[in-house]
């Protein structure tokens, strides 16, 4: 075990956990921070995904000794009151059906956006690549992040 500083959604927090927990499992376990979701746990679905630094990443295989003073972003620090362009964007949009993996493709969007913050078809089809929605609203999302770009 291991004590760690983490800086998440502008607030400073202490865990002391296994250097190889993954930081999704500190996010939820831990903290009780539950808006990042588990999906497979090996990097293939994206519900986990959040931001260090403002880039996206799978929280699931981001082991919690390898953050250092990087700044966590999950979806509940994203905005604070649901007013970020993407999350904007989703409801315009009704992208949303059941909900499990949103958390995890506003993240990839909002992180897309933060290095490109206006994409074309392909880039928004790469950087999603890899964030499955069950319920396939994926017309849906690319028209979300698009319009989120003009904002």
């Amino acid at each position: 075990m291991a004590v760690y500083n983490l800086k998440i959604n502008k607030k400073e927090y202490q865990v002391d956990v296994d250097p190889s927990t993954p930081m999704l499992w500190v996010l939820r376990d831990h903290l009780n921070l539950l808006g990042t979701k588990y999906g497979c746990g090996i990097a293939q679905c994206g519900a986990c995904t959040i931001h260090l630094d403002g880039k996206a990443v799978r929280s699931c295989i981001t082991f919690v000794d390898s953050v250092g003073d990087k700044e966590i972003t999950t979806i509940e620090g994203l905005s604070e009151d649901g007013d970020h362009p993407v999350q904007q964007a989703w409801l315009e949009h009704d992208v949303a059906q059941c909900g499990y993996c949103q958390s995890g493709q506003i993240m990839s969007a909002a992180g897309l956006l933060n290095e490109n913050p206006n994409p074309s078809d392909e880039e928004i089809e790469t950087a999603m690549n890899g964030n499955i929605c069950r319920c396939g609203t994926y017309t849906r999302i690319k028209s979300a992040i698009k319009t989120a770009a003009k904002s």
